[in-house]
């Protein structure tokens, strides 16, 4: 039997990324410098005083996606995931954003390329509801290297929200019992992208030319994995302001295992999930991988791509199906995918076998 092909063997070691962050607790000694108040640790941030209430800032990068874009040769979308991962991380908190900034270092300023990022970013800020008030588009070849067409660059964007005290979700006061519920992503969104793409296209050493149309697929397979990652703001805000909501999770890099940082604070429990709805994209990459490169797990899979649902609300029971119904009014598909356990563990329940993820 062929080595399994993980994430790592990709070239996104998980555990060598954790060891890292452990450096970011020096940047706790800026904290003294906060002008209103404590700045409040939460699950997947901190947000700081400011004024009458809270603020909530995020950077987030479209990473490899960008090379998928060059190997379509398609710019107009590639902005939207930049701003879908801002500020769908702004919202965990229970923020609503307020403004963007873009930071694009690329090989050369194409005018045209320029234009076509630009419409994307206006695109996910128009949906996500904020402005954007500036950005930064620096010519830096001799950092910035890949194709010879001057087609390469990085993208980044930064997001800040604003909320009040009694609008934080402190992700605090889960206990076994509490429903996850999941919103549906639209296909690979923009994590995970690495091992994709060294599965499916020749050019990274997978199986398909970009505009081969693989069984399974309605379209070009390049064009697949570039399906922009949905924008949850207003449906998640609206929920969250209408209902008692416990946690919120952006089902992204690591997908189920982010919901360890809910168990960091909320001690004793765990979560088991028994509903995925993975679309095709997801079945491909695995298929295709066993031929390309190597068998890979349905644990590696869960703990990598998304598996058909982009952000989770975690509830008590008795919110749930009114949470369902109102996401469903306003076009959100949301079932319920899982619970909390008393476990400490992350659990998942996938094509028949109980498999352990953390």
């Amino acid at each position: 039997m062929s080595k399994e092909f993980t994430y790592a063997e990709a070239g996104v070691d998980r555990e060598l990324r954790r060891e890292s962050k452990e450096a970011l607790k020096i940047l706790e000694k800026t904290y003294r410098f906060s002008r209103y108040g404590r700045i409040i640790n939460l699950p997947y941030g901190r947000i700081f005083p400011f004024a009458k209430g809270y603020l909530d800032l995020a950077i987030e990068g479209v990473g490899t996606k960008v090379l998928v874009a060059q190997l379509a040769n398609k710019y107009d979308t590639i902005g939207i995931d930049g701003v879908a991962l801002a500020v769908n991380d702004v919202i965990r908190s229970g923020a609503r954003p307020l403004a963007i900034v873009d930071n694009i270092h690329a090989q050369v300023s194409d005018p045209q390329l320029i234009d076509k990022w630009m419409k994307g970013i206006v695109e996910g800020a128009s949906e996500a509801e904020c402005i954007v008030p500036g950005g930064e588009i620096g010519d830096v070849a001799e950092i910035i290297k890949g194709v010879t067409n001057g087609k390469s660059f990085d993208m980044v964007i930064a997001c800040i929200g604003e909320l009040s005290r009694d609008e934080i979700i402190l992700g605090n006061d889960i206990k076994a019992g509490d429903v996850v519920i999941g919103l549906s992503s639209s296909g690979i969104h923009s994590n995970g992208i690495s091992l994709a793409r060294k599965i499916l296209f020749k050019a990274w050493g997978g199986k398909y030319d970009p505009f081969d149309v693989p069984e399974g697929l309605n379209r070009e397979v390049v064009y697949e994995v570039l399906e922009p990652m949905k924008i949850y703001v207003k449906p998640v805000l609206q929920i969250s302001r209408e209902h008692q909501i416990k946690g919120l999770v952006h089902i992204t890099g690591d997908a189920y295992l982010k919901f360890n940082r809910l168990m960091m604070f909320s001690r004793g429990i765990g979560f088991e999930f028994n509903n995925f709805k993975p679309q095709p994209i997801f079945r491909l990459i695995q298929e295709t991988a066993q031929e390309a490169r190597g068998p890979i797990t349905d644990e590696e899979m869960l703990r990598t791509f998304n598996m058909g649902w982009g952000f989770a609300i975690v509830t008590e029971e008795n919110e749930r199906d009114s949470i369902i119904d109102n996401l469903e009014k306003i076009g959100v598909e949301a079932q319920q995918i899982g619970r909390a356990t008393d476990s400490k563990k992350i659990v998942a329940v996938h094509k028949g076998r109980k498999l352990e993820l953390q």
